[in-house]
């Protein structure tokens, strides 16, 4: 009885063929060595594996996944940039027709940052909480004084459509070096 194997890769031109003799007192893996032949014409290289091929699929993936995420936290980055924009725009243009010092003072408070945690800039968490019975916005202007209590430094921020009772935490940063030591003070506060 005669056993012949044949395998094939197609890819790489490799053909593998093995002889078993099936006569009685011989050995019949001796008998498979004796005949094991490999033809390797056609074979250059290595042969394509599937796991690297997979890998490169899976990086490809990554890279596709890496680059989408980082598109959209542009993209958001962008519109939350537009809406402070917006907002700050709005501030400015209700600030402008107050003469004093607005009517929402009372619902304002500042809170340093520290500098460290800023990036060394002059910060204050400004806290905003609606006293009213019905849904506000506000406009804030909030100086960066000196020792002297001399303004160097001002900015507006705005809270749109805050609720009865709520409360909201816009960042008011001056632009000023931090060498100099300031002090935020609410200055006008509108609630319109």
């Amino acid at each position: 009885m005669r056993l012949v194997l044949a395998l094939g890769a197609a890819a790489t031109g490799m053909a593998v063929m093995a002889s078993c003799g099936g006569s009685s007192g011989e050995d019949p893996v001796q008998a498979a060595m004796s005949t094991f032949t490999v033809g390797a014409e056609n074979f250059s290289g290595e042969p394509a594996s599937p796991l690297a091929s997979l890998h490169s699929s899976a990086l490809a993936s990554v890279s596709a996944a890496r680059e989408s995420a980082s598109r959209q936290a542009a993209e958001f980055e962008a519109s939350a940039n537009a809406q402070l924009a917006a907002r700050r725009e709005k501030a400015r243009q209700v600030l402008a027709t107050v003469p004093d010092a607005g009517n929402a003072l009372g619902d304002v408070t500042l809170t340093g940052i520290p500098t460290q945690v800023t990036g060394n800039l002059t910060a204050a968490k400004v806290t905003v909480t609606n006293s009213t019975t019905e849904t506000r916005s506000y406009a804030i202007q909030v100086d960066f004084t000196d020792g002297s209590g001399q303004a160097v430094d001002s900015t507006v921020v705005g809270v749109e459509n805050l609720a009865p009772g709520a409360t909201e935490n816009p960042v008011a940063f001056s632009t000023k070096s931090s060498d100099t030591t300031l002090v935020p003070v609410v200055v006008k506060a509108q609630r319109y």
